[in-house]
């Protein structure tokens, strides 16, 4: 027993013996308390620097002094007084209260635009601390901004002002006007009233935002360019490119305006009306003509039918073909922004003052159509100055009364045609489009003559010199597409229903001056078994003769 008390005894000895021994004590953690933030800076000129903003610091347990620093284009004080891009608190001072410290954006010369940066507290032990700083820099260099560098004015007709344009002009730093001048067809206002080729922004005004307007007076043809050029003694010259594109000038006559066209209660098939267009041709370029059609109230004729407009040559009395088309089924062209359009320019010795005009569509109902047709005489420099026109042959009253195809017929198609002494271009205009579903058919199934694909010649003194295709011109691609149910879009032989029919030029190698020839036209042989009605082509060819002299036309005789 006496043994056990001793054992138990050491042992609780041992124990406390033991426990004495651990000296290790745990180290409080040091801890960099930061109190406050700082908002972005306002815009600040460069060289210069903004209010400062503060925050406070404090220490716990700080072993090792508080390091303060931050990027550069900014600074940083204890008193607000001394500033500079780094500092350092004393340990025992930051542990013992809360440290102001102040900073500021200071941008220098190169600082222009926005700066961000960093404000950063460091003590050995303890967690740093980050402060995101931000400032924009502002240029006290002199300068003279704009809001575009180029500006577009398009297409504009010569000799006619644009809608003007406007720039923003703003200085900065600046101490006395800007001087603003133009070069080229252009013009600059203040007020968007009053233009002139030179103007300046007063001292007043000059750094703030300027409204400057241009306009674009077209003074030639083709693309036109100039510049805006900004001048002040404190800053390198500012320039705006210019450009615009000068169109020639356009005169617009009205000659049909809605005419009804049909057959029955009342209507014609055909309107002629004495009109008056351009009186002086000398420097026309080109002449277009518009043909506009509308459905009446009740619609449109539903079938393609056979149209055209003409123009009465005086000399002859005869009327000459301008241009043909044919008509949508059941709809109108109003999917176009003018209608069909044709180069009439080859008429133009007749399209001159007043004169006589006649409009034609084979409607065989009392629908029909609404039809307007006005011209536009483009200015330009002519190719001739001098033009003139005569008929070779016209089989063209419909589609019914052209050339009958397939099958012997009485028509003259041979001409003798004698071109003027001071003839400097001949040429022939034709326009041709074929109608019928006479049999046999070809391989393809095609009758004629609306859809055989055919090569007809035009011979010149029994030589085949020029060919014309009837193949497929794309029907089914037509703008004009609102033909339902109607069967718009197979292709026909050489034209499409809702399409003009094309012309075709064919201009001699030579002038042609002096001579005389013998002209036939020879449609490619084929033969009617006349067993599902007639083929015919509708057909038309002028003579062409231009000059730099006066001239007078062709003479053509059978």
């Amino acid at each position: 027993k006496t043994i056990s008390s001793f054992l138990i005894l050491l042992s609780i000895l041992f124990i406390i013996n033991c426990s004495s021994d651990d000296s290790s004590q745990t180290q409080p953690t040091p801890e960099l308390i930061l109190t406050g933030s700082v908002s972005p800076f306002a815009e600040t000129d460069v060289l210069s620097f903004s209010d400062s903003q503060s925050v406070q610091i404090k220490g716990m347990n700080l072993t090792a002094n508080v390091l303060i620093d931050v990027v550069s284009n900014y600074q940083i004080s204890l008193d607000n007084i001394t500033l500079s891009a780094n500092l350092i608190i004393d340990k025992d001072e930051a542990n013992e209260e809360n440290q102001t410290v102040y900073v500021r954006f200071a941008p220098v010369e190169t600082a222009v635009g926005p700066n961000n940066g960093s404000l950063t507290f460091k003590s050995t032990g303890a967690a740093s601390k980050t402060l995101n700083l931000s400032g924009v820099g502002v240029s006290i260099t002199p300068v003279i901004s704009v809001s575009d560098d180029e500006l577009d004015f398009g297409e504009v007709a010569n000799a006619t002002v644009s809608p003007s344009q406007s720039v923003i002009v703003n200085g900065d730093n600046l101490v006395d006007n800007i001087s603003l001048s133009v070069t080229g067809s252009f013009e600059i206002s203040l007020d968007d009233t009053v233009f002139s080729n030179e103007l300046q922004i007063d001292a007043i005004n000059v750094n703030g935002d300027n409204v400057v307007y241009v306009r674009f007076i077209s003074s030639e043809l083709g693309l036109q360019v100039g510049g805006l050029t900004l001048q002040n003694d404190l800053t390198d010259d500012t320039t705006v490119n210019l450009k615009g594109f000068g169109l020639p000038v356009t005169y617009n006559y009205v000659a049909f305006d809605s005419e009804r066209l049909a057959f029955g209660s009342g209507y014609s098939q055909s309107s002629e009306q004495i009109v008056t267009l351009h009186d002086d041709i000398s420097n026309i370029e080109t002449i277009n003509m518009f043909v506009q059609l509308r459905c009446p109230e009740g619609g449109c004729d539903e079938w393609d039918v056979y149209a055209n407009v003409l123009v009465r040559d005086v000399e002859s009395n005869d009327w000459y073909e301008l241009g043909r088309y044919i008509t949508p089924y059941w709809n109108d062209n109003s999917q176009l922004d003018r209608g069909f359009k044709f180069d009439v320019t080859d008429f133009k010795s007749l399209l001159v003052g007043e004169l006589e005009l006649k409009i034609f569509t084979e409607c065989w109902n009392d629908r029909g159509y609404e039809v307007s047709v006005d011209f536009d005489y483009v200015e330009g420099t002519p190719d001739y100055p001098y033009y003139a026109i005569a008929e070779v042959m016209q089989y063209n009253l419909n589609s019914l009364e052209g050339v009958p195809y397939g099958v012997d017929h009485g028509f003259n198609l041979l001409r003798n045609v004698s071109i003027p002494a001071n003839s400097e271009s001949t040429h022939l205009r034709t326009i041709i489009s074929g109608w019928g579903h006479a049999t046999p058919n070809d391989s393809d199934g095609r009758g004629c003559a609306e859809w055989c694909y055919r090569t007809h010649n035009v011979t010149i003194n029994g030589v085949n010199t020029f060919q014309h295709e009837m193949g497929p011109i794309g029907c089914a691609s037509n703008p004009v597409s609102n033909q339902s149910p109607g069967n718009w879009a197979a292709d026909r032989a050489g034209w499409c229903p809702g399409m003009e029919v094309p012309i075709r030029v064919n201009e001699f190698e030579t002038s042609m001056a002096s001579s005389s020839f013998i002209f036939k036209y020879e449609y490619e042989d084929w033969t009617s078994n006349g067993a599902n009605g007639n083929a015919f082509y509708a057909t038309s060819v002028f003579v062409v003769v231009k000059s730099d002299t006066p001239i007078s036309k062709p003479v053509v005789t059978e």
